[in-house]
């Protein structure tokens, strides 16, 4: 695990994001900062708008209010042509692959390559065969998304997100719907991934064991914002009882709220630094 240093480059940023479909607001104000080549995990349960946040920040979902910045350019209100070009600087591994059933492995790979390049076709399937390599899978080029495995359609789906060479890689829930051995080693190839790579990684998820393998800082958002900040030690060791309800696994049923306080960002390695500052530290 990386420690970053706070002179590090904001790579991502997140300012006062709002969002909302109908009468159901799903954020509510939302501050976050991702820096280079972190490994940022957000936590949180179902329905709290983890998938939303990112959604907003590669520009599938349009923010109502709020800006998000990436490297220095806040994007939230880009034309189609200049969030384009924005997105071409991320990659993405949905929750369930996403891959297209009428296409063989290198054609899903080699998606983004055949929209985004002018690349011949033999020299996409020569860089698909290579993403595959890296993430572990040989001699599957030419078969159908039905006939792999969910861990194996995993893969394939990180292959592609890695194809076009993405500063940013996000992952929507990447452990869901396969079993605890092929989550963990999903797990290591995340890791490997942002070490190869070098790349800037954000994960959405609510399976701890991977939060605390995979993530340099640990963000939980609850009811629209987020209530905490931290390296996956002091997340464990929070004292926000929304945080630990969470963590512990008891987080199923309402959780009722003592002190409005818990609501407030309480980024340990912000309060050590800033304790007779007190307010400054939130985001």
């Amino acid at each position: 695990m990386r420690m970053m240093d706070k002179a590090s480059t904001i790579k991502i940023r997140v300012v006062n994001l709002y969002k909302s479909f109908g009468e159901s607001q799903v954020l509510r104000g939302v501050d976050l900062e991702v820096h280079q080549g972190e490994s940022m995990v957000v936590i949180g349960g179902s329905g709290s708008g983890k998938t939303v946040l990112i959604k907003c920040i590669i520009g599938l979902v349009q923010p109502d209010e709020g800006e998000i910045y990436v490297d220095g350019l806040e994007i939230s209100n880009l034309n189609e042509k200049g969030m384009n070009e924005v997105r071409k600087k991320f990659g993405m591994l949905f929750q369930w692959g996403a891959l297209f059933d009428s296409m063989t492995v290198w054609e899903n790979v080699g998606f983004g390559l055949r929209h985004q390049t002018r690349l011949k076709e033999g020299d996409i399937r020569r860089i698909a065969s290579e993403k595959l390599a890296l993430v572990g899978l040989r001699n599957v080029e030419d078969l159908m998304p039905s006939e792999l495995s969910g861990g194996m359609r995993k893969r394939v789906s990180l292959a592609r997100a890695i194809a076009i060479e993405p500063e940013i890689l996000l992952y929507d829930e990447p452990t869901t719907g396969i079993d605890p051995i092929m989550a963990d080693a999903i797990n290591d190839l995340i890791i490997e991934m942002r070490e190869k790579l070098d790349v800037t990684s954000i994960a959405i998820t609510h399976d701890m064991k991977s939060a605390y393998k995979i993530g340099d800082r640990i963000a939980m958002l609850y009811q629209g914002r987020i209530i905490e900040v931290g390296t996956p030690e002091e997340i464990k060791s929070s004292s926000n009882l929304i945080v630990q309800q969470f963590i512990e696994g008891k987080s199923e049923g309402p959780i009722r709220i003592v002190d409005p306080a818990l609501l407030t960002l309480t980024s340990r390695s912000q309060r050590r630094g800033e304790r007779d500052e007190q307010g400054k530290g939130n985001y």
